[in-house]
């Protein structure tokens, strides 16, 4: 074959050219430290980057912004479950002060100023928010747990289920002394209430001061038992009758005493209501059987205006916002089976693992500590005024105006002596009974901080776990795209002589050709 200049030159453009390609390679590596500049030029490490850098922004969502994400909302919640406890334990130190026998006077206002301002901050807690969202409130997190004014006119209709086991014994005290001023008030003994007391089982309502109720049903046995038409008497009261049982309904604890001649009692087989305080009082006879029956309880009752600082029924019960009758808004708790809806937050902490983030508000905070805390604050209140009116009649004993009615006032102040016994009798009857509430309570808020703690511990495990695969992952991408300078620079420095010597060889390749040997 015959090898011509042509040729010859051809050639060795081409291999210049292709060593000077090498060189723009290498450069390009030694600048950007990648191995491949475009997807042609390795196909192979083009797919396997795109699968690692696909792996690794998930990687990076979950480990950089999920899991941030759910650590704050946890961190949140222990805060708001730690902060309910001290109050909870607090109230409860005022049960075991309140069950002294020797209270003084100072005694009780100290617990009284106590009760008053744990009340006030009692389901404040609950509002607890993680970067604007309520933490305890469902799905609702724009909105919060309690109402945060005194509503007047906001009105609901609340349906709220009972069992046996929420029957409760309570002690009902009768009598009142309403404290003569003038020795002619002090002449009327007749006047003198009758101090009494009675003790029944009762269902308390989640709230007090209720409109009335709209229908009240206990069944068991298959049997079913339904209040829901009343009649309205010259008193006050309304009296509903089905089933042979009689329910009356009176707007106060003494409406109630008033229409039985001052004393507070309930026929053995017929049931009181007390719209001023949410109580359903049975008789005794009444009582026993549907406990030993295990019967199950519903009521429906509305009721208008709520205090600042009370939860909002709809994180609790089925209810209906009623406040604008043409537009009412409708809060489904319970589905018609009586199951609780659930309303899990959760968050994607990693691939194929979900992590629920949120408690909701009836799984912490239970409707029953305000009710308890306002019949604490209640009976402190009241043994205060009993004993209020003891110091002032013993007073009167002294004073001229009073001197020609002592036996008079010597009657009065037995009787105030013995509603000042009944109210020590009943505060410590009720705070006695509070420690055992408390302690129930905050050992459902305890079960509660152990469920955080441990889905905190599971997020810890996952965080760790998805660090390590963060760094592996990254590894591996750099291992598949990146490329050591070092080895870039020994590569480009043998390119480059390999460069410049096809160059040298080109300028000595045309120096002599058959010209020079004719």
């Amino acid at each position: 074959m015959r090898i011509t200049n042509n040729m010859m030159l051809h050639n060795t453009s081409m291999n210049i050219n292709g060593n000077k390609g090498n060189v723009l390679n290498l450069n390009s590596q030694m600048t950007s430290q990648k191995k491949i500049q475009r997807p042609s030029d390795n196909p192979v490490i083009a797919i396997r980057s795109l699968r690692l850098r696909t792996s690794l922004s998930k990687i990076n969502q979950y480990y950089d912004k999920n899991i941030p994400d759910v650590e704050t909302w946890l961190e949140t919640s222990e805060t708001a479950l730690k902060n309910m406890n001290k109050i909870l334990t607090d109230v409860k130190t005022q049960c075991n002060t309140g069950t002294n026998d020797y209270l003084t006077e100072d005694d009780r206002n100290t617990i009284l100023k106590s009760l008053t301002a744990l009340k006030q901050q009692l389901y404040s807690e609950g509002n607890a928010d993680n970067a604007g969202r309520t933490v305890f409130t469902g799905y609702k997190t724009s909105s919060q747990l309690t109402f945060m004014n005194d509503e007047t006119d906001t009105s609901y209709q609340i349906t709220q289920n009972f069992t046996y086991k929420d029957v409760e014994e309570f002690t009902y005290y009768s009598g009142k002394v309403d404290m003569p001023n003038t020795a002619d008030e002090m002449l009327l003994t007749e006047n003198i209430p009758e101090i009494d007391k009675e003790a029944f089982d009762r269902i308390r309502l989640a709230y007090d001061g209720i409109d009335g109720i709209e229908t009240l049903s206990y069944s068991y046995g298959g049997n079913t038992v339904t209040f829901d038409t009343g009649v309205p008497e010259a008193d006050g009261s309304v009296v509903y009758t089905s089933g042979g049982v009689t329910l009356t309904v009176y707007e106060t604890e003494d409406d109630w005493a008033a229409a039985n001649d001052g004393i507070k009692t309930v026929e053995p087989g017929d049931m009181v209501l007390i719209k001023s305080t949410g109580d359903l009082v049975m008789g005794k006879e009444l009582s026993s059987e549907l406990k030993s029956n295990k019967a199950d309880f519903q009521i429906d009752y509305q009721k208008t205006g709520f205090e600042k600082g009370v939860l909002r029924p709809e994180y609790y019960y089925n209810c209906t916002d009623v406040s604008d009758p043409a537009n009412p808004i409708e809060h489904t708790k319970f589905d018609a089976d009586g199951n609780k809806i659930y309303e899990d937050i959760n968050y994607t902490v990693a691939l194929n693992q979900t992590l629920k983030v949120n408690l909701q508000a009836d799984e912490i905070f239970d409707m029953s500590i305000y009710q308890d805390v306002e019949e604490l604050t209640e009976t402190v209140q009241a043994a205060i005024n009993a004993h209020d009116k003891v110091k002032r009649l013993e007073e009167m004993q002294n004073q001229a105006q009073f001197a020609d009615c002592q036996e008079e006032l010597k009657q009065w102040l037995e009787a105030a002596k013995k509603e000042a016994d009944y109210a020590d009798k009943r505060l410590t009857e009720h705070y006695s009974a509070g420690i055992g509430k408390f302690n129930r309570y905050i050992e459902k808020l305890n079960i509660a901080y152990t469920e955080v703690g441990a889905r905190g511990d599971q997020l810890e495990m996952t965080q760790a776990r998805m660090s390590n695969q963060q760094l592996t992952i990254e590894e591996l991408k750099s291992s598949n795209e990146d490329k050591e300078l070092s080895d870039i620079i020994i590569e480009y420095t043998a390119a480059y002589n390999a460069y410049t010597a096809s160059l040298m060889s080109a300028g000595k390749i045309n120096q002599q050709t058959l010209l020079d040997y004719i």
